[in-house]
């Protein structure tokens, strides 16, 4: 429906705002529980990704089936870094940045989707949207990675070296940065397990285009042969 489409639309564009936002911050240290305008922009986005999920419910046929297929993205949705703070709840600084990345979740899954909006055929739209994730989970991991690791963490000077050792981990190859913290191993093993899963679903996407691009030329081969024929019975017909 029409209003769907705007819909997620718009939900796209408030998830590369957040996106943009909380890498903004994350690059530059700031402060994000002081800054009210951040707070306040996570929480009408956040408000706006729960007012889609509802409209969607109300509008889908299937209510339960609705439910049970985005009760996360609804649990995701939810502002919970607004809700410490109004209830003065202490955490600590770490824990407060992974809180804060809990909407991300979303906004990368929204961006994988439209990936694979992109393509007509299943399989190639199956690679895209998996490939989107992949690349979210990455981008998202690195920066938790840097955000936790960089002050304590010797291999992790830059935001560079933290990217470079989540790419290193998706690919299952390893990286000679060592994970220090808790949240570093769990990322790790996160990052290694999406890696592992990427292999059965490449394998599936080359399959399908080799098979593909094999049928598409014996289609082709036999309108050449067809052509072939048809010119040669018109140059027996006017021989005879």
């Amino acid at each position: 429906m029409r209003i769907v489409k705007i819909l997620h639309t718009l939900v796209l564009i408030a998830s590369i705002g957040l996106i943009v936002l909380i890498s903004w911050d994350s690059f530059h240290n700031i402060s994000f529980l002081a800054s009210q305008q951040y707070m306040n922009i996570q929480f009408w986005i956040c408000m706006f990704f729960i007012f889609d999920i509802v409209v969607e419910f109300f509008i889908y046929p299937r209510k339960w089936h609705y439910v049970l297929t985005h009760i996360f993205f609804l649990l995701v949705s939810i502002p919970y870094i607004n809700i410490i703070a109004y209830y003065g709840i202490e955490l600590n600084p770490e824990m407060q940045y992974l809180i804060r990345f809990v909407p991300m979740i979303r906004a990368g899954y929204v961006l994988a989707l439209v990936l694979g909006v992109l393509f007509s055929n299943k399989i190639s739209g199956l690679f895209a949207t998996y490939l989107g994730l992949l690349i979210a989970t990455v981008y998202f991991a690195s920066l938790m990675f840097f955000i936790e690791e960089h002050y304590i963490n010797p291999g992790v000077s830059t935001y560079w070296s933290a990217l470079w050792w989540a790419f290193m981990d998706v690919t299952t190859v390893g990286c000679n940065i060592n994970c220090i913290t808790p949240t570093g191993k769990v990322l790790g093993v996160i990052l290694a397990a999406e890696g592992l899963i990427l292999f059965p679903v490449f394998t599936v996407y080359i399959t399908n285009s080799l098979s593909q691009r094999s049928v598409r030329d014996a289609a082709e081969d036999r309108r050449k042969a067809a052509i072939k024929a048809k010119k040669e019975a018109a140059r027996q017909d006017s021989k005879a």
